[in-house]
């Protein structure tokens, strides 16, 4: 609440500042308090800890004060739509909202407060202000979309998590072949995880006549990192260009100030994911691995769809669909390790001899049916690539019995999963950042 007033009332004075210094002095004391309330929440222990830990490495011995707090809900999510609303104010890109409870509603909306898409004011405003009518097409386009989502969620993700917790707790034990398909259901449990909560947000806000920005677009058919940041958490991707690669220059200055800017947004985007260096590793190397298309220019090389208008790829994009996926893969493990120490354990694990062995799991018979349940996944993923999410259109030119057929099955797939083998509570992982 607090949050939302402050940018509110920062937003109207800056709006009727008589001069632009008294402009600036607003502008600047919502990004302090914003940026402010961030830091001490969610990173104030991981630098006092860091700092603790370097004063231990040279004989002195530092005891800090800790802050023991839940970090709150959505903290992440909703300060960067209050950031966005007052740098676009600030920069004259739109105008202050008058209305508090339509600017209340667009920072707290609930579909996306607590895992996003992170949006913009010039796009969800607009339309919590309009008044709209009941659409039931939109409705069951929702009801679809959310369909899909919990799909991802419960069954890819859920089942996905069991294993990669499972392999990752206990990486020490397991053999090089067990380690990557470790790092295979991570990558799966993720993207599963998260774009199923973004479809479940996007048809629930398409219920209230709501269309927020869309955040996945089947990422793990990219030809190259470049796309793939492109397709994964665009939202993010967005506003990081929007707010901070273009204001630090962009791509204006040459390959030196491209390649600086690069690394800054995603080292920064590594931290803003969580207060651990494994995420600013993990920045850092998909830095590394974008610096390629960066360098040589090509990093707009893939703007469409992987083999649009056909039914399969080439053996060329093939080839690049794999590369790029499995530089992703080795990636998530640093975001899915505990420590740096625990990631490069987990890698060099991969990487030995029993790579070729047959991998082994407690419960062997539900892995391989969740490695059959990823095929089928990524075959109705690959079918409906061109829509905005799977299911999207798939069967509507079948018979409305065998249409029903398939939306049941996954119903019923999905119940199985609840009531049969439900394992585990999984809580979405984003909910953590």
């Amino acid at each position: 609440m607090f949050s939302t007033l402050l940018d509110y009332f920062t937003g109207l004075e800056m709006q009727h500042a008589k001069n632009l210094q008294v402009k600036k002095f607003w502008f600047w004391l919502s990004i302090i308090v914003n940026l402010g309330f961030l830091g001490i929440f969610k990173y104030y222990n991981f630098f006092t800890e860091s700092f603790a830990s370097a004063m231990s490495s040279i004989g002195w011995q530092v005891n800090p004060l800790m802050i023991k707090v839940i970090l709150p809900v959505g903290i992440s999510f909703y300060t960067f739509h209050g950031l966005s609303y007052v740098i676009d104010i600030y920069k004259d890109r739109i105008k202050a909202e008058q209305s508090f409870v339509d600017y209340a509603v667009f920072v707290s909306f609930f579909p996306l407060l607590v895992a996003g898409p992170i949006e913009r004011a010039t796009h969800l405003l607009p339309q919590i202000k309009k008044q709209r009518i009941f659409d039931y097409k939109k409705s069951v386009d929702g009801l679809r979309q959310i369909l899909w989502g919990l799909f991802k969620k419960i069954v890819i993700a859920d089942n996905c998590a069991e294993f990669a917790n499972q392999i990752f707790n206990n990486s020490t034990e397991m053999s090089g072949s067990t380690l990557f398909l470790g790092a295979i259901f991570f990558t799966f449990q993720i993207y599963g995880d998260f774009s199923g909560y973004s479809d479940i947000a996007l048809g629930t806000a398409r219920l209230f006549g709501i269309e927020l920005l869309r955040n996945f677009s089947y990422p793990y058919f990219s030809r190259d990192i470049a796309e793939f940041w492109r397709r994964w958490h665009i939202s993010l991707s967005s506003w990081f260009k929007d707010y901070l690669y273009i204001p630090l220059g962009g791509s204006s200055g040459g390959n030196w100030m491209r390649i600086r800017n690069t690394f800054i947004i995603f080292i920064v985007s590594g931290f803003w994911h969580g207060a651990n260096w494994t995420f600013i590793t993990w920045g850092a190397l998909n830095a590394l691995f974008i610096m390629p298309a960066i360098i040589m220019k090509t990093n707009r090389n893939y703007i469409d769809i992987v083999a649009k208008g056909r039914q399969w790829p080439s053996i060329k994009e093939f080839s690049q669909i794999i590369i790029t996926f499995l530089l992703t893969v080795f990636a998530w493990i640093f975001f899915r390790a505990e420590s740096i120490h625990h990631a490069t354990n987990y890698i060099s694990g991969i990487f030995s001899s029993s790579i070729l062995s047959i991998p082994q799991f407690e419960e062997t018979k539900q892995a391989y049916i969740t490695l059959a349940l990823i095929g089928i996944f990524v075959l109705i993923e690959w079918f409906g690539r061109e829509e905005q999410y799977a299911i999207a259109k798939l069967g509507h030119n079948w018979k409305r019995s065998l249409r029903y057929a398939f939306y049941y099955a996954i119903i019923i797939t999905i119940f199985t999963k609840i009531f049969l083998f439900s394992g585990q509570d999984q809580q979405f992982i984003y909910f953590q950042f």
